[in-house]
């Protein structure tokens, strides 16, 4: 006789398959699971990296900013004092001119002209005088042009004093000037 299985293996078939759905599906979710976790904290280690390496950079870069303030600083103490030094070597070279300009006074005054006053301002003289005659004062303007140390001289005021024998009061405007000197002009 054939033998018959009466019991019922279709429903022991899908209570197995069922079961190994299962098992598959926690596995599934449980590897799912561990993927992401090991992707999470892969992530969170470089992000944690990235910031320490942030962190050294803003140091570094406060620092630099700090130099950059200190060569700022020194960059304008230099500049200061090359400041300095330009006047104090402009003072020096200024220095014989005085003596020079006095030099001058004496060499261009013609006689019969007396000088009563001397201002300077910047470059520019005002000269106030006493002259027995106006030529005088145009002898002086011409001994002034030729000069090498005094240059355009213009006579502002020319007034004749009444009750002395032809003298004039007069103020003449000139400007300051250096000669050239030859080594200084193939510098230029």
């Amino acid at each position: 006789m054939a033998k018959i299985n009466l019991l019922p293996w279709r429903e022991e078939q899908r209570t197995e398959q069922t079961r190994q759905f299962a098992t598959m599906l926690g596995l599934s979710a449980l590897m799912t699971a561990a993927i992401v976790l090991l992707v999470h904290v892969t992530i969170a280690g470089q992000i944690s990296h990235q910031e320490f390496r942030n962190d050294i950079l803003n140091k570094e870069i406060t620092k630099l900013d700090l130099a950059l303030k200190e060569i700022e600083d020194l960059e304008n103490t230099k500049a200061e004092l090359l400041a300095r030094m330009e006047v104090i070597q402009s003072l020096q070279r200024r220095r014989p001119q005085v003596v020079h300009l006095f030099d001058e006074f004496v060499r261009t005054v013609p006689e019969g002209i007396y000088l009563t006053q001397i201002k300077q301002k910047g470059k520019d003289l005002i000269i106030d005088g006493i002259a027995e005659s106006n030529g005088r004062v145009s002898a002086y303007m011409r001994n002034i042009d030729a000069s090498e140390w005094m240059a355009t001289p213009k006579l502002s005021v020319i007034k004749t004093k009444k009750g002395t024998l032809r003298s004039s009061e007069f103020t003449l405007k000139s400007a300051q000037s250096e000669p050239k000197v030859e080594g200084e002009e193939e510098e230029s």
